[in-house]
């Protein structure tokens, strides 16, 4: 398995907010927030020749009122915007609503050309620690997060174990991650007795609509919205195809980057996948003024050992469209 996901380049942050408000309120979409409110503190701070492709991501927002959405209710559906670098803000599921001393738990990922440690450490984290302290009028509606927390710890996946680079505050400036040390010590083909037979998506999913369905019944048509296997296998190849080296990748150029051993390996899975059954899906719409179309609960009759460590890959990289959101992950067990 090690030789498959070679080609990826991937950094994990885990971020610890502590709040230090009395009260805050978090949007039902905190990563789309994050993404606004960052994204704009990185451009202002940049010089003029690098912010501009920071304002052209932005742009979206603006159309919507840009910041003036901080606090309030987002559009009926978000823009299509992400930061001009491959990322993911995943926030991992909680409540919405924090008192003081409280902590924040989100991941911040740095994909493909994007993975890069000096990245996060002289344009996020700066903007993270503004973004904390913030006093400007436009910032202080009553119970924001923004300007009521502190970066309290940041940790950096070394395989299935994070090591801290910020700890009270306190930033190790030693610490030099690498793109590639979050698959260390990841068996993948590690072998279990257990059984796995169900797929949570933990964030709503937008995989694309079936090709194949043409159902019209409301009810049946979300329903038919669950994916086959194979097709969170064949959306996990989409993915790696956008995380190359260079632009306008494809899932061929995937499937060539493999080697001859890599590419049946993986054909065989395909193909075993294809011949397992949905048993059971509970899908409902994803929540309204958010990102992803469907989120819920998928049961097969077992998903066979041979496909697991793929199927981590895919909720590690997260599948479909609005990954910078965090959609598109999900747990088996």
């Amino acid at each position: 398995m090690w030789p498959f996901i070679k080609p990826i380049k991937l950094i994990r942050y885990l971020l610890v907010w502590r709040v230090t408000g009395a009260l805050v309120l978090v949007p039902r979409c905190l990563s789309a927030e994050i993404s606004l409110v960052l994204g704009t503190i990185i451009a202002n701070r940049l010089p003029t020749r690098e912010a501009r492709p920071w304002h052209k991501a932005l742009a979206p927002w603006d159309e919507h009122g840009g910041l003036s959405l901080v606090g309030k209710e987002k559009p009926t559906r978000l823009p299509e915007a992400s930061w001009p670098m491959e990322t993911v803000l995943f926030v991992y599921p909680g409540k919405r609503t924090y008192g003081q001393g409280e902590l924040m738990l989100w991941e911040l990922k740095l994909l493909g050309e994007s993975a890069d440690h000096g990245l996060f450490l002289e344009v996020i984290l700066p903007a993270m620690e503004e973004a904390g302290s913030v006093s400007e009028p436009q910032w202080q509606r009553q119970n924001v997060l923004w300007g009521r927390f502190d970066v309290h710890s940041i940790h950096v996946a070394r395989g299935p174990q994070w090591e801290p680079i910020v700890s009270d505050g306190r930033l190790d400036l030693d610490y030099r991650a690498t793109p590639v040390q979050w698959a260390e010590g990841l068996t993948f083909d590690q072998r279990s007795e257990r059984v796995f037979d169900r797929l949570t998506w933990l964030t709503p999913f937008d995989l694309g609509d079936d090709p194949k369905s043409k159902i019209e019944n409301r009810k049946s048509k979300i329903e038919s919205q669950a994916p086959t296997l194979r097709r969170v296998l064949e959306s996990l190849i989409a993915r790696m195809s956008q995380l190359l080296p260079g632009k306008h990748h494809t899932p061929e150029d995937v499937w060539s980057v493999l080697s001859e051993e890599e590419r049946a390996s993986f054909q065989a899975v395909l193909e075993q996948a294809a011949r397992i059954p949905i048993r059971h899906k509970t899908l409902r719409p994803a929540p309204k003024r958010g990102p992803g179309r469907w989120i819920g609960t998928q049961t097969f009759p077992s998903i066979p050992h041979p496909l697991i460590p793929y199927l981590e890959l895919a909720s590690i990289l997260h599948i479909g469209k609005q990954t910078h959101f965090g959609c598109g992950t999900f747990v088996i067990s």
